[in-house]
This record gives structure tokens, C-alpha cells and sequence, in this order.
């Protein structure tokens, strides 16, 4: 791990607001703001005209300027092979639409702190490699030096032990480890993840999620709501007008927030000359999104399942993310654990993910970079954290079952395994002279390779000249902390190393991550 010089921060890349946070040097970790001094921006971009690009505009502004060449909820797109968009005559992916607003972050706080050079970025825990890769070349492509991504639930445990006074304190022989449940509900991503810790070491004992459920499908029952009653009285569609539905999307998430205090609101919206006012309330709402509360409630379950306790196991549920404040989601908490949510006015569900991402920040500067500017006394409480988590997808094979000549996802490494972890397998060679062996990679847990995700082609290339048929090679397949796959290969007879390629389906090569590079410096960033 190499820092370069400059100041090190922690970065939520979320959905529909990001933030960016940096440990004091009180040991504080603390969200830096923006130019407009709030600490969260809207992960919303308006590509406004020839390199000039507006970040974080609000709906209404988004709206009024140029609806079609709004840009929003990119984080969902992160990973996806066909997603394209066309601005100044390039083809831009969803990498490079990400790293706009992690300049914009990365530009705003260098006005405050100066040099901004060093990154972690925050994902959510059920982000497979594809979309881990893309957070890490969206940094790249930035001007960060990524040092680490972290999950987004772990970053959250982090600051829950700070917020209590617990972080870098070592347990006496009579304490016991606390284990805590992470509910992550953030706007357009979901994570339920069991944590247990003492003050220096940090350990998921398993994780579930969901990367489309967020606050913006509870936002969309309610445009669908409105939009369909006005289409029963004037028959049309206001959702066919891109600067209908960006106003329309606008005042349906104010009335989510009204709906979080207030017991029934009104929701009006115009089109074409006419107009409708639809009220709506709390209990209405909530029968609009059962479904989608769910969910969350059937991943959650399962995921104490996973970790083999029951809900009085735990000595704290912790609700992370904007979304955790709408009242239906503590309600169903306290009714599906048997206890109510932990709240406190401290501990602030849109800044914790960041927060923590600038204490895993920290600790690995307290680690690894002895010359930044921590004080001893912050580094003395981090240098000793240590965190252990989870992959979220099981990592496997495409192969044949000899028994039926079906083709099975061979499981390799099994998901909620502690990382990192590396596990061999041998494979043969199954004709004379073979130069290479070639494996279809994939992530899931379903024993049909078709219900999962098919990472890529591992080519093994270049095996010595002459191997009889049968000669056994051995490949190795690795996560990392970050949950990063990575594999290896070996051929055992002469003790070979043999060449690795893997073609990764869906994210950028070296050359397009350089390419965006110098396309990210001829925009002007608002």
C-alpha cells in the first residue's frame, strides 16, 4: 500500500448523496463541507453544456436547464456491461460519471484542508468485484490514490465504537465483545449486516443485501401514485415529460421527508395545462411500500440466520442511511428483533458511512504511513484496529458434474468467509502438449451457473512445452480485505508459475481508465 502526498480521506459514494470526511487531529472524524457548506452533495450531475459539468444541482435548477442530460442514481449502474451515455460527442460510462462528483468532493474540500491525494471509498457490502472495480477506477480516474475500499456497513461499525468511546479500547478479561447489527437502508442501495467487536478488532460474522432497494424505490411508489391518478382524470401521462418527472421526483421525496413527522401531506403536480392534487398519508404510504419493507425485513432475518445467533443476541441495531428515518422501518425493526433501534442525536445516519471511512483512513495511515501528520495520541487508539470481514458472494467455477454431465457452478470459496482468503484447486491438463487452460469465473451461490454472476475468463497461458495429458496445475483464487478477486496458477510438475490473464467482463482496461484520465481534465467541474 503506497500514500502519496497530501491528505487522506474517507468518501461515501452513495447513491443520491455523497460525502467526504477526514479524521482531526483530535481523532475526531469529521465531514468536510462543500462549497455550498453542506456536508452532503447530491450525487446528481447536469451535463450542462461542451466540458462544463454542474455536480449536485438540485432538481428543480436540473429541471429548468436540461431534464434530458440529467444524470442520477449512476451508482446503480456501476459494473453494468451496456450502460452508455454520449456527452460532447464521447461515449462515457458509468466510471467516469462517478469520478465527476468525486471530483467535485475531492475540489471542494482542497479549498478547506488543501492537497486532497489519498482515498478510501466506501460500497456497499453486496457490490461484487465488477462494480468494486469500477468504484476504484471512478477514484482513479478522479485524481485519488485509492488506497483501500471499505464496506459501507463496516465503516458504520466503525463509527458506532468511536461515537461510544470505544474504538482502540482493549477488553478486560471480564468483558465480553459487543455484537451489533448493522441495518444500512440508504437511497438506492440496502446492507443488513452482523458485526461483533471489541475496541481494537472488528469481525462481520455475515452480511446480505441488495444493491437496487433503496429510499428512491419508496420515492418511485409514490411518482407511480401520483402519476397514475393523473392519468385516470386527464389521460396522460406526466412521467413522459423528462422536466415533469424531475420536479414530480423532486416533490415526492419532500413529501417522504414530510411523511417522517407529519401524519399526511399533499403532493400536487402540472402537465401539459393541467394539474391534480393528490393527498397522501402515512398510513398510505406505507401500504404503498409493504413490499419493499419486506425485504428488507426477510434479508435481515436471514442474515441473523447466517450468523448462527438469534435477535437477543445482539446488544445493539444500529439504522444507517437516510432512508432508516422514515418511522415504518424502526416500527418493523422493534417488531421483527424485539428491540427497538439504537438513536442517537450523535450519531447522524446520512455522515456515519462517511465517518467511517475516514477512521479506516486513518488506521492505515497510523499503519502504514509514519510520516503523515496524525498525532501521537490518534495514532496510539488506531495503529492497534483491525477489521475482518466477509465476502458477500460465494466465489466459484463453471464445471461438469461427472455424475449427470451438467454444467455446475462449482463452489470455491463460500460466501460470509473471513477475508482475506485464498483456497487451491488442481486442475488437469486434458490433452498432449497443452499450452493453456481457460476458466469461466463466477460469483453467486446458485448451483446454476446461469443464476449467477459471470465475473470473467481466467486464461492460464504459456504452460511449459511437451506436458503429458493429465498433468496436474494448480490455481489458487484469492480475495482480498477489500473483496477484490484475484488468481494464480502453478504447474506442479515443474513447479511453474504459469501466466494469468483475466478478462473481466464489464469493466474498464488500463488504456480506457488512462483515456478518461485526460478526458476528466478538459471538464470544468461545478
Amino acid at each position: 500500500m503506497e500514500f502519496v502526498k497530501g491528505n487522506t480521506v474517507g468518501i461515501d459514494l452513495g447513491t443520491t448523496f455523497s460525502t467526504l470526511a477526514q479524521v482531526n487531529d483530535l481523532g475526531e472524524p469529521t465531514p468536510i463541507p462543500n462549497d455550498d457548506d453542506d456536508v452532503e452533495t447530491a450525487s446528481l450531475i447536469l451535463l450542462a453544456e461542451s466540458k462544463r459539468v454542474i455536480v449536485g444541482p438540485n432538481r428543480a435548477r436540473a429541471a429548468m436547464e436540461d431534464p434530458e442530460n440529467v444524470i442520477e442514481r449512476i451508482k446503480r449502474q456501476m459494473g453494468v456491461v451496456n450502460y452508455k451515455r454520449t456527452f460532447d460527442g464521447q461515449d462515457i460510462t458509468p466510471e467516469f460519471i462517478s469520478s465527476l462528483i468525486l471530483r467535485k468532493l475531492k475540489q471542494d474540500a482542497e479549498k478547506r484542508i488543501g492537497p486532497v491525494s489519498n482515498a478510501v471509498i466506501t460500497v456497499p457490502y453486496y457490490f461484487n468485484d465488477t462494480r468494486r472495480k469500477a468504484t476504484q477506477d471512478a477514484g482513479k480516474i478522479a485524481g485519488l490514490n485509492v488506497i483501500s475500499i471499505i464496506n459501507e456497513p463496516t465503516a458504520a461499525a466503525l463509527t458506532y465504537a468511536w461515537h461510544r468511546g470505544e474504538l482502540g479500547h482493549i477488553l478486560g478479561k471480564t468483558e465480553k465483545p459487543r455484537r451489533i447489527l448493522i441495518f444500512d437502508l440508504g437511497g438506492g442501495t440496502f446492507d443488513s449486516t452482523v458485526v461483533e467487536y471489541s475496541g481494537n478488532h472488528f469481525k462481520v460474522l455475515a452480511t446480505d443485501g441488495d444493491v437496487k432497494l433503496g429510499g428512491i424505490d419508496w420515492n418511485e411508489r409514490l411518482v407511480d401514485h401520483v402519476a397514475d391518478f393523473f392519468f385516470e382524470k386527464h389521460g396522460i401521462d406526466p412521467r413522459n415529460s423528462a422536466k415533469t418527472l424531475q420536479i414530480l421526483r423532486n416533490d415526492c421525496d419532500i413529501a417522504k421527508i414530510t411523511l417522517s413527522s407529519q401524519n399526511n401531506t399533499t403532493i400536487h403536480c402540472r402537465y401539459e395545462g393541467k394539474s391534480v392534487s393528490v393527498p397522501v398519508t402515512r398510513e398510505l404510504f406505507d401500504k404503498l411500500t409493504h413490499d419493499l419493507l419486506q425485504r428488507t425485513a426477510d434479508t435481515t432475518e436471514f442474515v441473523i440466520e447466517q450468523a448462527d445467533l438469534s435477535f437477543s443476541d445482539l446488544n445493539a441495531i444500529v439504522l444507517i442511511g437516510g432512508s432508516t428515518l422514515m418511522p415504518q422501518v424502526s416500527e418493523m425493526i422493534e417488531k421483527v428483533c424485539g428491540q427497538k433501534p439504537y438513536v442517537s442525536p450523535e450519531l447522524d445516519p446520512h455522515t456515519a458511512v462517511a465517518r467511517g471511512a475516514a477512521i479506516h483512513a486513518a488506521i492505515l495511515e497510523a499503519r502504514f504511513n509514519p510520516n503523515e501528520k496524525l498525532s501521537e495520541k490518534v495514532k496510539k487508539m488506531l495503529e492497534n484496529v483491525h477489521e475482518e470481514d466477509v465476502n458477500s458472494h460465494g466465489l466459484g467455477i463453471v464445471a461438469t458434474d461427472p455424475q449427470n454431465n451438467e454444467t455446475i457452478n462449482h463452489i470455491m470459496i463460500p460466501r460470509n468467509t473471513t477475508l482475506p482468503f485464498s483456497l487451491s484447486k488442481t486442475f488437469q491438463t486434458n490433452k498432449e502438449n497443452q499450452q493453456r487452460i481457460s476458466v469461466q469465473v463466477l460469483e453467486g451461490d446458485a448451483p446454476d451457473p446461469t443464476a449467477c454472476s459471470f465475473l470473467g475468463k481466467c486464461r492460464i497461458t504459456n504452460l511449459p512445452p511437451n506436458l503429458p495429458k493429465g498433468t496436474p496445475v494448480e490455481v489458487t483464487y484469492s480475495f482480498d480485505k477489500s473483496g477484490r478477486i484475484s488468481v494464480s496458477a502453478r504447474e506442479k510438475i515443474s513447479n511453474k508459475e504459469a501466466e494469468i490473464e483475466i478478462d473481466r467482463r464489464g469493466t474498464l482496461t488500463e488504456e480506457q481508465v488512462e483515456n478518461f484520465i485526460k478526458l476528466a481534465s478538459e471538464y470544468a467541474i461545478e
